[in-house]
């Protein structure tokens, strides 16, 4: 009986992802396709072999199922020792996952899936507090430059080929030492080297005491650090699988956490299993995760993923896209009548500030002939338009109008108390107009602002507002990718942009406009001597609640200069089905899954 319950399980995995490309004029965007089934007709070519096509299809189908039926052994070797759910997380990742190498975990997409095989020295809970993961505890020498951690010795890596008779060995020291230098070695070319820059000691940073010690030298004193370290990039990884695996440890990876990798058919399916090994226990000493694995689809439409999800085929939705958002919301952001009880709305203050930013390079010739460079300009654009009616209209309500700085909600420097914002203010707005020698926006030259297609509707609104008040704006939409090399080269006078948290520390923040950061962060390329004199004041400050207060003086001198125009802070949006059970949510977005259950 528990077998047949858990080969069920099996084909439940199954159940509604992979799929045989049907025959149809528009062309798939799946990279394997083969080109018979690009073709406007079924027609034989002369260049195909149908048989091996078909046997290429066949070949792919099968991998899934025998990937399936591994992850089904997996469970019923579970339920022999003891009682689970026999059940499987289910989520779809419509931007795709590039990489599942954690020295490469630029984008939530793979810092969702690399959160799920691998752990870091510390983490951060629902409370941005920083705990320890890997470590039991931590030491910070007096004069802040040494942070020594004492590690648990009850950690193994996942089971793989890359180690003696396929067994994963306990985690030492020495793997923290390989993982972090991993990350700075240029060969590797981590886009996440930089999280190290100008902060660690330049010889001996990263040392292995014994096999349970590990010591991080700074350069000079960073309070931020252990957020740091409890991003992604500095996930601790086994140097064997690294060898093994080379370049494609990218779709291989070994790590420590609660679940294992199993199968990923790129583009189609990501399988991870329950890591029957991982050191974690609940309250009452059962082992974690409670979950017998995981399953990505990857479906690059939103109206697609919102069907799966109300057929039962996905058990969440993140975010919520605009083509059905007025009907599943109120303008409140609630959830309407006739969905209540049966989906549950998740709402969380999410880290990210949504902002257009403005080239403040004088040296650059856009700046040189834009009146953006005048600040009454800048200023007038902050005033002239409705931050409150665009976030309920255009977003339900689902975020906060930012009218506080570039801090968003939810990290202690922000104060909503304090009022150095911007609001709507049409009177202000034509004040600051006539003082920069522009009278109702009389001789003023149209402004072009660049953003993304999802974002056009947007820029659509806030324009509209802006013109009442004499100010023209044309609103040009790009693809993100050439949005990103833009703005990133100052080519982009006046742009739409983002901010997402890599830790909890407004310092990440006001790193944005420190004069000596290149692009990222610094796009706008802000430079104030002052404010990066108050800024390196406050990466050395010892009082806690004065260096809050100092991050609060950064934020207004920022808001003062106008190089941005905040929009709002964001909100962690989740639709979750009923039986989904202990799925919280965090400021940093991040997927948890350890004590998830499925009911």
């Amino acid at each position: 009986m528990e077998r047949n319950k858990n080969i069920k399980v099996v084909f439940q995995i199954l159940e509604g992802g992979w799929r045989h490309p049907p025959v149809r004029a528009a062309t798939s965007r799946c990279p394997h396709q083969p080109e018979i089934f690009k073709m406007r007709k079924f027609e034989m070519h002369p260049n195909i072999n149908v048989r091996r096509v078909t046997n290429t299809i066949i070949y792919r189908k099968l991998k899934i199922i025998l990937a399936a039926v591994c992850l089904g052994c997996v469970i019923l070797s579970c339920s022999r020792k003891q009682k689970h759910t026999g059940k499987v997380f289910r989520y779809n990742q419509p931007e795709g996952i590039a990489s599942l190498d954690p020295a490469f975990a630029k984008n939530q997409s793979i810092m969702w899936a690399v959160h799920q095989l691998y752990n870091t020295l510390v983490e951060v809970d629902d409370q941005l507090q920083i705990k320890p993961s890997l470590c039991r505890y931590w030491h910070i020498s007096d004069d802040r430059l040494t942070y020594t951690f004492i590690l648990r010795d009850d950690v193994f890596f996942h089971n793989d080929p890359a180690f003696p008779q396929g067994k994963g060995r306990k985690m030492v020291a020495a793997d923290v030492v390989y993982s972090l230098n991993r990350i700075t070695d240029k060969r590797v070319a981590s886009p996440g080297a930089w999280i190290f820059n100008n902060r660690i000691a330049p010889e001996q940073c990263f040392l292995a005491v014994n096999d349970t010690t590990f010591q991080l030298r700074l350069r000079q004193p960073f309070n931020p650090i252990l957020g740091i370290l409890s991003m992604q990039y500095c996930s601790i990884v086994p140097h064997e699988a690294v060898e093994k695996y080379g370049n494609n440890f990218r779709r291989h990876p070994v790590g420590t956490g609660p679940f294992r990798f199993t199968l990923w058919e790129e583009g189609q399916t990501l399988l991870f299993s329950r890591n029957n090994n991982y050191f974690e226990k609940d309250s009452l000493g059962k082992r974690l995760p409670y979950l017998d694995g995981v399953k990505v689809a990857f479906l690059d439409n939103k109206a697609t993923e919102f069907l799966e999800f109300r057929q039962g085929k996905l058990d969440f939705v993140n975010d919520i896209d605009a083509s059905f958002k007025d009907e599943v919301l109120t303008k409140k952001g609630e959830l309407r009548k006739d969905w209540e009880g049966k989906i549950i709305l998740n709402k969380h203050s999410f880290l990210n500030t949504e902002y257009f930013g403005i080239l403040m390079d004088t040296l650059n010739p856009l700046v040189k002939n834009s009146p953006l460079r005048l600040k009454a300009i800048r200023k007038a654009i902050n005033y002239g338009f409705d931050r409150r009616k665009m976030v309920m209209y255009l977003r339900n309500s689902l975020g906060t109008p930012a009218e506080n700085g570039f801090i968003p909600a939810g990290l202690p420097a922000y104060n909503d108390s304090v009022a150095y914002g911007y609001h709507y203010d049409v009177v202000k707005a034509r004040q600051l107009l006539n003082s920069a020698g522009y009278p109702d926006g009389k001789g003023l030259p149209q402004i072009s602002l660049l953003t993304i297609p999802v974002y056009a509707e947007l820029g659509s609104f806030v324009a509209r507002q802006l013109e009442d008040i004499g100010i023209e704006v044309q609103v040009e939409v790009v693809q993100k990718s050439l949005l990103l090399e833009q703005t990133a080269k100052s080519q982009a006078l006046f742009f739409r942009g983002s901010w997402m948290a890599d830790y909890p520390d407004a310092e990440n923040y006001l790193s944005v406009f420190y004069g000596k950061n290149p692009a990222p962060p610094n796009y706008t390329r802000y430079h104030n001597p002052p404010y990066d004199k108050l800024y390196e004041s406050a990466l050395v400050e010892r009082n806690d609640s004065l260096r809050m207060k100092m991050y609060q003086t950064l934020d207004r001198m920022i808001i003062e200069d106008a190089p941005i125009i905040p929009l709002w802070y964001d909100m962690v949006i989740r639709l979750v089905h009923p039986n989904v059970k202990n799925f919280t949510t965090n400021s940093l977005n991040l997927l948890e899954l350890r004590r998830v259950s499925l009911q």
